[in-house]
This record gives C-alpha cells, sequence and structure tokens, in this order.
C-alpha cells in the first residue's frame, strides 16, 4: 500500500505541475509584446476582417474567460486554430510529435542500452586499453555540438560513401504515395530506414557519454560494497552477480534517462533543421518565422509535458527499482 501512496502522490505532482505550465504560457503569450490584432493587421485584413476573426477565436472577451476557454479546450485536445495554416493546432501537431518521437524515443533507449553496456565492462575491467579508448571516443562524440555530428555524418556517409540519404523521412514520392496511410505504415519501408539511419545515429552518439561514464562509476563503487561480496562468498552464480550489480549501480544511469529527453528536446531543433526531419522541432522553427502564435504556445506546452512525464517515468521506476524511495517516503509523511 505505501508503493501505492507513492505513485499516488508522485502522479498527483505531475498533473498540477502540467497545468501550473498550462497556464504560466497562457499568462506568457498574453502579456508578450504586440498582440493578435497587430500580426492580422501585418496580414493585409481590414478592421471588419479582424473583428470577426477575433470573435470567432474568443480574443475579445475578456481574459479570464479567455484563461478558462483555454483551459477547458485543452481538456478536450483543443489547441485553438493556426493563424498561418487556418488549421486546428492538434491537427497540425499531432503527427510531428509521431515524427519526434519516432525519432527521439528508441535513439535515447538505445543509447542508454549500449552505453550501460559499456559503462558496465569498462567499469568491470578498469585500467585496460578498452576503458580508454572507450572514455575517449564517447567524449570526443559528446564534445561536438549534435547539429555539427549530424553535418559531419551527412558528409561522410551521403556526400562521400553515398550510402543514406541527406534529409527528410521520406521522399517525395513516397511520401504523397502513402500520404493516406497509417503512420506505422513507414516502418515497412526499407527508404524510411534509410533515411532514418543518420539522424538516429547522431542522437545516439552524441548522448552516449552519458549513460557510459556514469554507469561506469556506480559500477565501480558498487563493486566495492559488501552486500556484493556477501553474495560473491556464498558461491552466488557469475551471471546472476553481475544481474545484481547492474541493477543496484542502475539507479543514477535511471535518473539520467529524463535529463537526456530534456536535452533532446532543445536539440532536437537543430537536429530537425539539419536533416530536414518533419518533427515538433522544425514545425517550432517554421511557426516562430511566421509568428503562428497559438501552434508556438502548444508546441511548448508540448515540450513541457514531455520533460514532466519523463521525470513522472523516472520515479515510478525509481519505486519499483529502490522499494527504499516509496518506504521513505511514507516516513516523510
Amino acid at each position: 500500500m505505501s508503493r501505492l501512496r507513492y505513485f499516488a502522490h508522485r502522479t498527483a505532482i505531475t498533473v498540477a505541475l502540467i497545468f501550473l505550465v498550462a497556464s504560466s504560457l497562457f499568462v506568457f503569450f498574453r502579456l508578450m509584446p504586440g498582440d493578435y490584432s497587430s500580426l492580422l493587421v501585418q496580414q493585409g485584413m481590414n478592421a471588419d476582417q479582424i473583428a470577426r476573426l477575433e470573435a470567432k477565436w474568443g480574443l475579445n472577451a475578456p481574459l479570464h474567460e479567455q484563461y478558462v476557454r483555454y483551459i477547458t479546450n485543452l481538456l478536450t485536445a483543443d489547441a485553438g486554430q493556426s493563424f498561418r495554416h487556418n488549421a486546428p493546432v492538434w491537427d497540425l501537431v499531432r503527427p510531428r510529435i509521431i515524427n519526434s518521437a519516432i525519432l527521439v524515443f528508441p535513439a535515447i533507449t538505445a543509447t542508454y542500452i549500449i552505453g550501460s553496456l559499456v559503462g558496465t565492462v569498462i567499469g568491470r575491467y578498469r585500467g585496460g586499453l578498452f576503458e580508454k579508448s572507450s572514455i575517449i571516443t564517447v567524449s570526443v562524440f559528446h564534445s561536438i555540438p549534435d547539429f555539427f555530428l549530424g553535418i559531419l555524418l551527412i558528409a561522410a556517409f551521403s556526400q562521400t560513401i553515398n550510402i543514406f540519404p541527406t534529409s527528410g523521412m521520406l521522399s517525395t514520392e513516397t511520401a504523397v504515395m502513402i500520404g493516406g496511410e497509417p503512420f506505422w505504415h513507414r516502418f515497412f519501408l526499407k527508404e524510411f530506414w534509410m533515411h532514418y539511419a543518420l539522424p538516429f545515429a547522431t542522437i545516439t552518439l552524441y548522448f552516449m557519454q552519458y549513460p557510459a561514464l556514469i554507469m561506469r562509476n556506480s559500477v565501480v563503487e558498487v563493486s566495492n560494497q559488501e552486500f556484493l561480496h556477501y553474495h560473491r562468498l556464498k558461491g552466488l552464480p557469475r551471471p546472476a552477480l553481475l544481474r545484481k550489480l547492474m541493477r543496484h549501480a542502475s539507479l543514477p544511469v535511471v535518473t539520467l534517462y529524463p535529463i537526456s529527453l530534456a536535452s533532446s528536446i532543445s536539440g532536437l531543433v537543430l537536429i530537425e533543421i539539419v536533416f530536414n526531419w518533419p518533427g515538433i522541432g522544425r514545425l517550432l522553427v517554421d511557426s516562430v518565422l511566421a509568428r503562428d502564435f497559438p501552434v508556438i504556445q502548444f508546441v511548448f506546452l508540448v515540450a513541457a509535458v514531455w520533460v514532466i512525464l519523463g521525470n513522472f517515468l523516472v520515479d515510478l521506476l525509481y519505486g519499483v527499482i529502490d522499494p527504499r524511495v516509496s518506504v521513505g517516503n511514507d516516513n516523510n509523511e
């Protein structure tokens, strides 16, 4: 029951944070210099047209009424109307979220799986050539800006060797051909995976340093703890001993996972521009250039929720991996 209370407590905090962020974004965009009307004037609309649009979008209502409508609409997945595309914001953002998630989540997950394994090996076999070369390699990849790393991969594997395409998710012809199909149909196309390889490799290589070095240091620390010596003296088989070591050493890596997800949001904008990937980062840049405030506001909200849910997931994983977390939470209460 203590674990259930811990999960309920973390869920309540997460919901409150999302509500606070949504409210803060509403206030921020209403306090920005200029307003929606000035943008519409720049688009060549007259006073009557602007008045009709403001009435349609509720922009002429009192601020508190706009806020209530804003929160109510968000609860029904209604993020308003795009000024630029004259289409529902959610319809524009939803496919971009899917495209970004398809890129980021597998890449970050692969980073932490591979990085944790590499960190475990170099932590167990310290002082050798493999440890030194691994640390140097992951440090070099992380020292290069992620967008420049992407450019280097394009130069090497698209321009020089000509193995992978330089940009996009699919060719124009293929995108038109499967335009009405569900998004997962692209997974059966070789062309998709050829476009996917370089941005995936860019994210994976750039973030590899974090899990590899953190896991290495954690393995070194846990290897010297008494409980591991106890199990070793009991004659616990080597594979079982290694599993116990990795389980206890992985806690700092699990904590780092949402940090990498949060970092990937900021880096995703540049990576999507470099590879012309049709994700949420590319949509944000296009919307900022067009001053499409409803889309910008909702993309910021999606990015914030992305980070909050990542931290929420780690809190849940901590409660499962380390029972002391939920027990300690109950004792504090």
